[in-house]
Protein backbone atom coordinates (compact mmCIF):
# COMPACT_ATOMS: atom_id res chain seq x y z
CA UNK A 1 0.00 0.00 0.00
CA UNK A 2 0.64 3.36 -0.58
CA UNK A 3 0.09 7.11 1.20
CA UNK A 4 -2.05 9.55 0.16
CA UNK A 5 -2.56 13.17 1.54
CA UNK A 6 -5.98 14.60 1.08
CA UNK A 7 -8.87 17.00 2.18
CA UNK A 8 -12.37 15.68 2.08
CA UNK A 9 -13.88 18.73 3.81
CA UNK A 10 -13.25 22.14 2.80
CA UNK A 11 -15.45 25.41 1.96
CA UNK A 12 -14.94 28.07 -0.88
CA UNK A 13 -17.28 30.86 -2.13
CA UNK A 14 -19.27 28.29 -4.07
CA UNK A 15 -21.80 28.63 -0.92
CA UNK A 16 -21.02 30.73 2.28
CA UNK A 17 -17.38 31.26 2.26
CA UNK A 18 -14.16 33.04 0.54
CA UNK A 19 -12.66 32.51 -2.76
CA UNK A 20 -13.53 31.02 -5.62
CA UNK A 21 -13.49 27.37 -6.94
CA UNK A 22 -10.64 27.47 -9.40
CA UNK A 23 -8.15 28.51 -6.91
CA UNK A 24 -9.17 26.32 -3.98
CA UNK A 25 -8.72 23.58 -6.69
CA UNK A 26 -5.36 24.71 -7.58
CA UNK A 27 -3.97 25.49 -4.01
CA UNK A 28 -5.17 21.41 -3.45
CA UNK A 29 -3.70 20.38 -6.46
CA UNK A 30 -0.07 22.21 -5.27
CA UNK A 31 0.37 20.29 -2.14
CA UNK A 32 -2.05 17.86 -1.86
CA UNK A 33 -2.75 13.93 -3.85
CA UNK A 34 -6.31 13.83 -3.58
CA UNK A 35 -9.52 16.49 -2.08
CA UNK A 36 -13.28 17.34 -1.93
CA UNK A 37 -14.21 21.11 -2.04
CA UNK A 38 -17.41 20.93 -0.02
CA UNK A 39 -20.87 23.17 -0.40
CA UNK A 40 -23.16 23.61 2.18
CA UNK A 41 -26.12 22.16 0.63
CA UNK A 42 -29.40 21.96 3.52
CA UNK A 43 -30.17 22.16 7.20
CA UNK A 44 -33.46 20.36 7.18
CA UNK A 45 -33.93 20.99 10.80
CA UNK A 46 -32.59 24.65 10.65
CA UNK A 47 -34.21 26.70 13.52
CA UNK A 48 -37.30 28.80 13.25
CA UNK A 49 -36.41 31.94 11.45
CA UNK A 50 -36.82 34.92 14.65
CA UNK A 51 -35.40 38.35 15.07
CA UNK A 52 -32.62 36.95 17.11
CA UNK A 53 -32.16 34.04 14.60
CA UNK A 54 -32.42 36.25 11.37
CA UNK A 55 -28.73 36.30 10.30
CA UNK A 56 -28.03 32.37 10.83
CA UNK A 57 -30.86 31.10 8.77
CA UNK A 58 -30.51 33.73 5.97
CA UNK A 59 -27.37 33.40 5.58
CA UNK A 60 -27.40 29.71 5.06
CA UNK A 61 -30.54 29.87 3.07
CA UNK A 62 -28.42 32.18 0.78
CA UNK A 63 -25.50 30.03 1.03
CA UNK A 64 -27.76 26.65 -0.15
CA UNK A 65 -29.73 28.65 -2.96
CA UNK A 66 -25.91 29.51 -4.25
CA UNK A 67 -24.82 26.00 -4.26
CA UNK A 68 -28.23 24.84 -6.16
CA UNK A 69 -28.05 27.79 -8.68
CA UNK A 70 -24.25 26.68 -9.63
CA UNK A 71 -24.23 23.14 -8.73
CA UNK A 72 -24.07 21.96 -12.87
CA UNK A 73 -21.60 24.19 -13.22
CA UNK A 74 -19.55 23.44 -9.46
CA UNK A 75 -20.04 19.42 -10.69
CA UNK A 76 -18.30 19.62 -13.66
CA UNK A 77 -15.31 21.80 -12.37
CA UNK A 78 -14.80 19.61 -9.83
CA UNK A 79 -14.59 16.50 -12.60
CA UNK A 80 -12.30 18.52 -14.89
CA UNK A 81 -9.88 18.96 -12.03
CA UNK A 82 -9.81 15.14 -11.89
CA UNK A 83 -6.57 14.11 -13.44
CA UNK A 84 -3.90 11.49 -13.33
CA UNK A 85 -1.58 13.73 -10.69
CA UNK A 86 -4.22 15.42 -8.84
CA UNK A 87 -7.58 13.18 -7.56
CA UNK A 88 -10.97 14.86 -7.30
CA UNK A 89 -14.20 13.81 -5.17
CA UNK A 90 -18.10 15.11 -5.00
CA UNK A 91 -19.11 16.57 -1.99
CA UNK A 92 -21.47 18.88 -0.38
CA UNK A 93 -22.44 19.31 3.32
CA UNK A 94 -25.93 18.74 5.50
CA UNK A 95 -26.15 20.75 8.68
CA UNK A 96 -28.55 18.71 11.04
CA UNK A 97 -29.32 19.67 14.79
CA UNK A 98 -30.96 15.91 15.32
CA UNK A 99 -27.99 13.80 13.67
CA UNK A 100 -25.00 16.16 13.57
CA UNK A 101 -22.91 17.46 10.75
CA UNK A 102 -22.45 15.31 7.55
CA UNK A 103 -20.97 15.15 4.48
CA UNK A 104 -21.69 13.06 1.25
CA UNK A 105 -18.93 12.04 -0.49
CA UNK A 106 -18.38 10.35 -3.70
CA UNK A 107 -16.30 9.29 -6.70
CA UNK A 108 -19.42 9.71 -8.86
CA UNK A 109 -19.21 12.67 -11.37
CA UNK A 110 -23.38 12.32 -11.60
CA UNK A 111 -23.83 13.23 -7.88
CA UNK A 112 -27.29 14.97 -7.99
CA UNK A 113 -28.09 17.83 -5.06
CA UNK A 114 -31.18 17.03 -3.62
CA UNK A 115 -32.54 17.79 -0.07
CA UNK A 116 -33.18 14.73 2.39
CA UNK A 117 -34.14 14.84 6.38
CA UNK A 118 -31.11 12.42 7.30
CA UNK A 119 -27.57 11.14 6.15
CA UNK A 120 -29.06 7.89 4.87
CA UNK A 121 -31.33 8.88 3.21
CA UNK A 122 -29.33 11.51 1.31
CA UNK A 123 -27.07 8.57 0.63
CA UNK A 124 -29.61 5.97 -0.60
CA UNK A 125 -31.86 8.30 -2.43
CA UNK A 126 -28.75 10.38 -4.61
CA UNK A 127 -27.97 6.62 -6.50
CA UNK A 128 -24.53 7.17 -6.16
CA UNK A 129 -21.33 4.87 -4.38
CA UNK A 130 -20.59 7.38 -1.88
CA UNK A 131 -20.43 7.41 1.94
CA UNK A 132 -21.07 10.17 4.44
CA UNK A 133 -18.47 11.47 6.51
CA UNK A 134 -19.69 12.81 10.36
CA UNK A 135 -17.50 16.06 10.97
CA UNK A 136 -16.85 18.51 14.40
CA UNK A 137 -18.76 15.44 16.27
CA UNK A 138 -18.15 17.42 19.52
CA UNK A 139 -20.68 19.64 20.39
CA UNK A 140 -23.37 19.16 22.36
CA UNK A 141 -25.94 16.76 21.41
CA UNK A 142 -28.75 18.41 19.70
CA UNK A 143 -26.81 21.27 19.09
CA UNK A 144 -25.07 20.23 15.75
CA UNK A 145 -22.72 17.14 17.83
CA UNK A 146 -23.29 13.63 16.46
CA UNK A 147 -26.11 11.14 17.50
CA UNK A 148 -24.51 8.31 18.27
CA UNK A 149 -27.99 7.02 19.12
CA UNK A 150 -28.95 7.46 14.81
CA UNK A 151 -25.24 6.70 14.09
CA UNK A 152 -25.33 4.03 11.18
CA UNK A 153 -21.66 2.48 10.46
CA UNK A 154 -22.85 1.72 7.08
CA UNK A 155 -23.67 4.98 5.69
CA UNK A 156 -21.00 6.90 7.64
CA UNK A 157 -17.66 4.82 8.13
CA UNK A 158 -15.63 7.52 8.48
CA UNK A 159 -15.48 10.21 11.44
CA UNK A 160 -13.36 13.61 11.31
CA UNK A 161 -11.64 13.79 14.31
CA UNK A 162 -10.09 17.05 13.96
CA UNK A 163 -10.53 19.79 12.29
CA UNK A 164 -10.31 23.73 12.63
CA UNK A 165 -12.96 23.33 14.83
CA UNK A 166 -10.86 21.06 17.21
CA UNK A 167 -10.30 17.53 17.92
CA UNK A 168 -12.78 15.55 19.07
CA UNK A 169 -11.26 12.22 20.21
CA UNK A 170 -12.15 12.56 23.56
CA UNK A 171 -12.76 15.00 26.38
CA UNK A 172 -8.67 15.31 27.43
CA UNK A 173 -7.77 15.51 23.65
CA UNK A 174 -5.49 18.15 22.51
CA UNK A 175 -7.07 20.87 20.81
CA UNK A 176 -10.58 21.92 22.42
CA UNK A 177 -13.50 23.19 20.90
CA UNK A 178 -13.09 27.04 20.90
CA UNK A 179 -15.52 28.29 18.03
CA UNK A 180 -18.96 29.85 18.88
CA UNK A 181 -20.99 26.54 18.52
CA UNK A 182 -19.74 25.95 21.52
CA UNK A 183 -17.48 23.63 24.08
CA UNK A 184 -16.55 19.92 23.44
CA UNK A 185 -19.46 17.97 25.05
CA UNK A 186 -17.63 14.26 26.29
CA UNK A 187 -21.49 12.53 24.98
CA UNK A 188 -20.21 13.22 21.39
CA UNK A 189 -16.75 12.26 21.42
CA UNK A 190 -14.91 9.66 19.31
CA UNK A 191 -14.18 7.34 22.78
CA UNK A 192 -17.95 7.36 23.17
CA UNK A 193 -18.92 5.87 19.83
CA UNK A 194 -15.64 3.70 20.30
CA UNK A 195 -17.59 2.59 23.80
CA UNK A 196 -20.66 2.09 22.12
CA UNK A 197 -19.44 -0.99 19.40
CA UNK A 198 -19.22 1.10 16.57
CA UNK A 199 -16.78 0.50 13.73
CA UNK A 200 -15.46 3.36 11.88
CA UNK A 201 -12.17 4.56 10.73
CA UNK A 202 -10.52 8.07 11.33
CA UNK A 203 -9.80 10.97 9.13
CA UNK A 204 -9.41 15.23 9.61
CA UNK A 205 -9.90 17.72 7.18
CA UNK A 206 -9.41 21.03 7.36
CA UNK A 207 -12.95 22.48 7.28
CA UNK A 208 -11.54 25.93 6.18
CA UNK A 209 -14.01 28.08 4.45
CA UNK A 210 -11.36 30.81 2.22
CA UNK A 211 -10.72 28.11 -0.57
CA UNK A 212 -7.52 26.76 0.81
CA UNK A 213 -8.28 23.15 1.16
CA UNK A 214 -5.12 21.31 3.46
CA UNK A 215 -4.17 24.06 4.55
CA UNK A 216 -1.25 23.54 7.42
CA UNK A 217 -2.50 22.88 11.37
CA UNK A 218 -6.13 22.51 10.81
CA UNK A 219 -6.41 18.69 9.48
CA UNK A 220 -5.83 16.50 6.64
CA UNK A 221 -5.98 13.03 6.23
CA UNK A 222 -3.79 9.86 4.99
CA UNK A 223 -5.03 6.94 3.13
CA UNK A 224 -3.74 3.56 2.27
CA UNK A 225 -4.06 2.86 -0.99
CA UNK A 226 -2.70 0.35 -4.04
CA UNK A 227 -2.23 3.44 -6.42
CA UNK A 228 -2.95 6.99 -7.30
CA UNK A 229 -6.04 6.82 -8.60
CA UNK A 230 -9.95 7.36 -8.13
CA UNK A 231 -10.71 3.65 -7.86
CA UNK A 232 -7.99 2.77 -5.01
CA UNK A 233 -8.15 5.69 -3.08
CA UNK A 234 -12.20 5.33 -2.96
CA UNK A 235 -11.48 1.71 -1.59
CA UNK A 236 -8.87 3.03 0.99
CA UNK A 237 -11.86 5.43 1.98
CA UNK A 238 -14.34 3.02 2.18
CA UNK A 239 -12.67 0.24 3.40
CA UNK A 240 -11.49 2.29 6.65
CA UNK A 241 -7.64 2.80 5.65
CA UNK A 242 -7.12 5.87 6.73
CA UNK A 243 -6.16 7.94 9.63
CA UNK A 244 -6.15 11.57 10.49
CA UNK A 245 -3.04 14.23 11.59
CA UNK A 246 -3.76 17.53 12.78
CA UNK A 247 -0.92 19.04 10.45
CA UNK A 248 2.88 17.45 9.88
CA UNK A 249 2.50 14.13 7.70
CA UNK A 250 3.06 11.95 10.40
CA UNK A 251 4.11 8.56 8.65
CA UNK A 252 2.30 5.54 10.35
CA UNK A 253 1.96 1.97 9.63
CA UNK A 254 0.36 0.37 11.86
CA UNK A 255 -1.38 -3.43 11.61
CA UNK A 256 -2.46 -6.52 14.30
CA UNK A 257 -1.66 -10.18 13.09
CA UNK A 258 -1.26 -8.64 9.77
CA UNK A 259 -4.26 -6.55 9.10
CA UNK A 260 -4.32 -3.11 8.44
CA UNK A 261 -5.73 -0.12 10.09
CA UNK A 262 -9.52 -0.20 9.51
CA UNK A 263 -10.05 -3.80 9.15
CA UNK A 264 -12.66 -5.83 10.75
CA UNK A 265 -11.85 -9.21 11.24
CA UNK A 266 -13.26 -11.94 13.18
CA UNK A 267 -11.53 -13.32 16.54
CA UNK A 268 -9.60 -16.71 15.97
CA UNK A 269 -6.62 -16.38 18.21
CA UNK A 270 -5.90 -15.17 22.12
CA UNK A 271 -2.65 -13.82 21.08
CA UNK A 272 -2.24 -10.62 19.22
CA UNK A 273 0.74 -9.50 17.19
CA UNK A 274 1.37 -5.81 16.90
CA UNK A 275 3.29 -4.02 14.60
CA UNK A 276 3.94 -0.36 14.37
CA UNK A 277 6.15 2.07 12.33
CA UNK A 278 6.17 5.78 13.07
CA UNK A 279 8.51 8.88 11.02
CA UNK A 280 7.70 11.93 12.61
CA UNK A 281 8.41 15.50 11.11
CA UNK A 282 9.98 16.46 14.83
CA UNK A 283 11.03 14.79 18.34
CA UNK A 284 8.31 12.20 18.83
CA UNK A 285 6.93 12.79 22.43
CA UNK A 286 5.15 9.50 22.77
CA UNK A 287 3.55 6.27 20.69
CA UNK A 288 0.24 4.92 22.68
CA UNK A 289 -1.45 1.55 21.67
CA UNK A 290 -4.45 1.25 22.82
CA UNK A 291 -6.94 -1.83 23.54
CA UNK A 292 -10.30 -0.79 24.09
CA UNK A 293 -9.21 2.86 24.89
CA UNK A 294 -7.06 1.00 27.55
CA UNK A 295 -3.21 1.83 27.06
CA UNK A 296 -1.11 -1.09 26.56
CA UNK A 297 1.98 0.43 24.70
CA UNK A 298 3.90 3.59 25.12
CA UNK A 299 6.76 4.53 23.48
CA UNK A 300 8.16 7.77 25.60
CA UNK A 301 10.13 10.04 22.78
CA UNK A 302 11.87 11.42 25.91
CA UNK A 303 13.91 8.16 25.82
CA UNK A 304 14.42 8.67 22.10
CA UNK A 305 18.23 9.84 21.94
CA UNK A 306 20.32 10.78 18.84
CA UNK A 307 22.64 7.64 18.30
CA UNK A 308 26.01 7.85 16.30
CA UNK A 309 25.20 5.66 13.89
CA UNK A 310 22.29 8.10 12.78
CA UNK A 311 22.41 9.05 9.20
CA UNK A 312 19.23 11.06 8.20
CA UNK A 313 17.98 14.01 9.60
CA UNK A 314 14.76 16.79 9.99
CA UNK A 315 15.27 20.52 9.45
CA UNK A 316 12.42 23.08 9.27
CA UNK A 317 12.55 26.51 8.30
CA UNK A 318 9.56 28.85 9.11
CA UNK A 319 8.45 31.93 7.80
CA UNK A 320 6.15 34.67 8.78
CA UNK A 321 5.31 36.76 12.09
CA UNK A 322 5.47 40.69 11.61
CA UNK A 323 2.50 43.52 11.84
CA UNK A 324 1.62 42.58 7.76
CA UNK A 325 -2.66 41.94 8.63
CA UNK A 326 -3.88 41.94 5.24
CA UNK A 327 -0.87 42.25 2.41
CA UNK A 328 0.85 38.99 1.98
CA UNK A 329 4.49 39.19 2.70
CA UNK A 330 6.51 36.95 0.32
CA UNK A 331 9.00 34.74 1.31
CA UNK A 332 11.69 32.53 -1.20
CA UNK A 333 13.72 29.97 0.42
CA UNK A 334 16.81 27.39 -0.60
CA UNK A 335 18.27 24.56 0.85
CA UNK A 336 21.88 23.26 -0.18
CA UNK A 337 24.04 20.29 0.82
CA UNK A 338 26.87 19.19 0.50
CA UNK A 339 28.24 16.12 1.46
CA UNK A 340 24.88 14.52 2.05
CA UNK A 341 21.43 14.42 -0.26
CA UNK A 342 18.14 15.30 0.34
CA UNK A 343 15.29 13.10 0.37
CA UNK A 344 12.42 14.74 0.63
CA UNK A 345 10.92 18.28 1.71
CA UNK A 346 7.51 18.45 2.99
CA UNK A 347 5.71 21.89 2.56
CA UNK A 348 3.64 23.04 5.23
CA UNK A 349 1.88 25.63 3.61
CA UNK A 350 -1.51 28.24 5.03
CA UNK A 351 -4.07 30.03 3.74
CA UNK A 352 -5.38 32.90 5.24
CA UNK A 353 -7.01 31.44 8.45
CA UNK A 354 -11.36 31.60 7.70
CA UNK A 355 -13.99 29.56 9.64
CA UNK A 356 -17.01 31.00 9.06
CA UNK A 357 -18.42 34.18 7.69
CA UNK A 358 -20.25 37.05 10.31
CA UNK A 359 -23.15 39.28 9.75
CA UNK A 360 -20.01 42.21 9.39
CA UNK A 361 -17.83 40.24 6.84
CA UNK A 362 -17.82 40.54 3.12
CA UNK A 363 -18.37 37.32 1.72
CA UNK A 364 -17.34 37.66 -1.85
CA UNK A 365 -13.80 37.82 -1.95
CA UNK A 366 -13.04 35.53 -4.62
CA UNK A 367 -9.31 36.27 -4.13
CA UNK A 368 -8.70 35.78 -0.69
CA UNK A 369 -6.58 32.58 -0.94
CA UNK A 370 -4.99 33.17 -4.27
CA UNK A 371 -1.88 32.11 -2.46
CA UNK A 372 1.05 30.75 -4.86
CA UNK A 373 2.72 28.74 -1.79
CA UNK A 374 5.01 25.93 -3.55
CA UNK A 375 7.73 23.88 -3.73
CA UNK A 376 9.79 25.15 -6.59
CA UNK A 377 12.15 22.68 -7.35
CA UNK A 378 13.54 19.30 -5.35
CA UNK A 379 17.19 17.54 -6.50
CA UNK A 380 19.59 15.48 -4.48
CA UNK A 381 21.58 18.50 -3.26
CA UNK A 382 18.43 21.19 -3.48
CA UNK A 383 15.35 22.57 -3.05
CA UNK A 384 13.69 25.71 -3.21
CA UNK A 385 10.62 26.83 -2.69
CA UNK A 386 7.95 30.19 -2.41
CA UNK A 387 5.04 30.96 0.17
CA UNK A 388 3.21 34.33 1.72
CA UNK A 389 2.39 34.84 4.78
CA UNK A 390 0.19 36.93 7.58
CA UNK A 391 0.50 38.63 10.62
CA UNK A 392 -0.16 36.09 13.23
CA UNK A 393 -3.78 36.43 15.06
CA UNK A 394 -2.46 36.24 18.23
CA UNK A 395 0.43 35.52 20.10
CA UNK A 396 -0.79 31.58 20.03
CA UNK A 397 -2.50 31.66 16.87
CA UNK A 398 0.43 30.99 14.10
CA UNK A 399 -0.22 31.85 10.42
CA UNK A 400 3.72 31.05 9.59
CA UNK A 401 4.65 28.68 6.90
CA UNK A 402 7.23 25.75 7.13
CA UNK A 403 9.16 23.55 4.50
CA UNK A 404 10.94 20.62 6.43
CA UNK A 405 13.69 18.34 4.99
CA UNK A 406 14.78 15.38 5.42
CA UNK A 407 18.75 14.93 4.72
CA UNK A 408 20.83 11.92 4.51
CA UNK A 409 24.26 12.20 5.52
CA UNK A 410 26.21 12.76 8.18
CA UNK A 411 26.95 15.62 11.21
CA UNK A 412 29.77 16.95 9.28
CA UNK A 413 27.15 17.25 6.35
CA UNK A 414 27.31 21.46 5.32
CA UNK A 415 24.12 23.01 4.75
CA UNK A 416 23.58 25.93 3.61
CA UNK A 417 20.06 27.81 3.87
CA UNK A 418 18.97 31.04 2.48
CA UNK A 419 15.83 32.67 3.09
CA UNK A 420 14.87 36.34 1.12
CA UNK A 421 18.72 37.20 0.68
CA UNK A 422 19.61 36.25 3.56
CA UNK A 423 22.17 33.39 3.70
CA UNK A 424 24.26 31.01 6.12
CA UNK A 425 26.35 27.81 5.89
CA UNK A 426 26.52 25.63 8.34
CA UNK A 427 27.14 22.08 9.73
CA UNK A 428 23.77 19.14 10.29
CA UNK A 429 25.95 19.26 13.50
CA UNK A 430 25.88 22.68 14.27
CA UNK A 431 21.97 22.68 13.44
CA UNK A 432 21.43 19.67 16.20
CA UNK A 433 23.72 21.41 18.81
CA UNK A 434 20.88 24.90 17.84
CA UNK A 435 18.55 26.47 15.29
CA UNK A 436 18.74 29.97 15.06
CA UNK A 437 16.14 33.24 14.04
CA UNK A 438 16.45 35.92 11.58
CA UNK A 439 14.44 39.39 11.48
CA UNK A 440 14.03 41.32 7.88
CA UNK A 441 13.58 44.15 9.50
CA UNK A 442 14.50 46.20 13.09
CA UNK A 443 10.81 46.44 14.55
CA UNK A 444 7.81 44.15 13.92
CA UNK A 445 9.73 42.54 12.07
CA UNK A 446 8.74 39.52 9.66
CA UNK A 447 11.04 36.66 10.64
CA UNK A 448 12.40 33.33 9.65
CA UNK A 449 13.29 30.54 12.29
CA UNK A 450 15.78 27.55 11.64
CA UNK A 451 14.30 24.69 13.83
CA UNK A 452 16.73 22.31 16.02
CA UNK A 453 17.66 19.91 13.72
CA UNK A 454 16.30 16.91 14.32
CA UNK A 455 17.68 13.03 14.10
CA UNK A 456 16.08 10.28 13.02
CA UNK A 457 16.37 8.41 16.44
CA UNK A 458 14.29 11.30 17.65
CA UNK A 459 11.12 11.26 14.84
CA UNK A 460 11.57 7.34 14.22
CA UNK A 461 10.17 4.28 16.49
CA UNK A 462 9.15 0.77 15.36
CA UNK A 463 8.24 -1.89 17.38
CA UNK A 464 6.19 -5.10 17.57
CA UNK A 465 4.91 -7.07 20.56
CA UNK A 466 2.51 -9.69 21.66
CA UNK A 467 -0.69 -9.10 23.26
CA UNK A 468 -2.97 -12.16 25.01
CA UNK A 469 -6.45 -11.21 25.02
CA UNK A 470 -9.35 -13.37 24.64
CA UNK A 471 -12.42 -10.71 24.33
CA UNK A 472 -13.44 -8.94 21.22
CA UNK A 473 -11.22 -5.81 21.19
CA UNK A 474 -10.31 -3.01 19.02
CA UNK A 475 -6.56 -1.60 18.58
CA UNK A 476 -5.89 1.97 17.87
CA UNK A 477 -2.65 4.25 17.73
CA UNK A 478 -1.90 7.67 18.98
CA UNK A 479 0.69 9.70 18.11
CA UNK A 480 1.94 13.13 19.66
CA UNK A 481 5.14 15.49 18.47
CA UNK A 482 6.78 17.46 21.16
CA UNK A 483 5.25 20.65 18.56
CA UNK A 484 2.28 19.95 19.38
CA UNK A 485 1.23 17.61 16.17
CA UNK A 486 -0.28 14.49 16.04
CA UNK A 487 -1.79 11.21 14.21
CA UNK A 488 -5.11 9.38 15.31
CA UNK A 489 -4.67 5.97 13.38
CA UNK A 490 -8.01 3.97 12.84
CA UNK A 491 -8.80 1.16 14.73
CA UNK A 492 -8.34 -2.38 13.81
CA UNK A 493 -11.69 -4.64 15.14
CA UNK A 494 -11.71 -8.02 16.46
CA UNK A 495 -15.20 -10.01 16.79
Amino acid sequence: MNRYWGDLHNHCGITYGYGSLKHALDRAKSHLDFCAVTGHAMWPDIPERNEETAFVVDFHRRGFQKLYDHWEEVRHTIAEANTEDFITFQAYEMHSSLYGDHHIVTPDDSLPLIYRDSPAQLLHDSGCDGITIAHHIGYTPGYRGINWDLYDPAVTPLIEVCSKHGCGMSETAPYPYYHNMGPRDSRCTVYEGLKRGFHFGFVGSTDHHAGYPGSYGDGKLAVLAESKTRSAIWDGLKNRRTYAVTGDRIKCDFSVDGHLMGSIVPLTSPRHQISYRVEGCANIDKIVIYRNLKPIHIAEGLTMMPKSEDNRYKIRIEMGWGNNEQELFPWKGRIRVSGGQILEAEPCFRGRSVLAPSASQDVSQDNINEIDNRILSISDDSVSWQCFTVKNPSPVQPQTCAVIAEIQGSRDTVVEIEVNGHCRRTSIGELCRYGYSEHMKPYHSQAYKVHTAVSCSQYTAENSFTDEWEEPAFYHMEVAQTNQQWAFVSPIFFE
